[in-house]
């Protein structure tokens, strides 16, 4: 009976949780998991932002066409696009103006879209663009109406 009760014990000592060093390691595999992960879901974020400004260009271009086949003119780049939410205050203000959207729509690094007409890039239409990443007019990050989408760039280029 001795030896039932010795053997009861020793297995019951044996499952009574994790040693320190097997939950140390757990953690550590844990924690170079999670590592990897977000190594490889930062550019993501980053794509996603891009995405969502070459949409909202889109949702631009459709509002000024819808200006300016109510008004019979584009607005002016002093008035830019505030004039799709906000009856224009300066030269020339239609008569027949009604609002094309209910706010403003900041790009997806928080700034005010940018509207130049003529185009730098467009000079026989109008510029729309993102100031991007780094909030700054005319630099390599600037996401506009002049450069396909991400999506149409593809297709072209297989």
């Amino acid at each position: 009976m001795k030896n039932k009760f010795s053997l009861l014990r020793r297995s019951r000592r044996s499952h009574r949780g994790f040693t320190l060093m097997e939950m140390l390691i757990v953690l550590m595999i844990i924690a170079l998991l999670m590592s990897f992960a977000i190594y490889h879901l930062t550019g993501v974020g980053e794509g996603a932002k891009i995405q969502k400004a070459h949409g909202d260009l889109l949702t631009f271009r459709e509002m000024l066409l819808a200006y300016e086949t109510q008004t019979g003119s584009l607005p002016t780049t002093e008035q830019g696009l505030q004039v799709l939410w906000n009856k224009p205050t300066t030269e020339p203000i239609p008569d027949n103006w009604r609002a094309e959207m209910d706010s403003p729509i900041l790009d997806p690094w928080g700034h005010p879209y940018q509207f130049r007409i003529p185009g730098k890039h467009n000079p026989k239409t109008y510029d729309v663009f993102s100031l991007g990443p780094d909030g700054q007019p005319d630099t390599d990050d600037d996401i506009g109406n002049w450069k396909a989408t991400p999506s149409t760039s593809t297709a072209q280029n297989p």
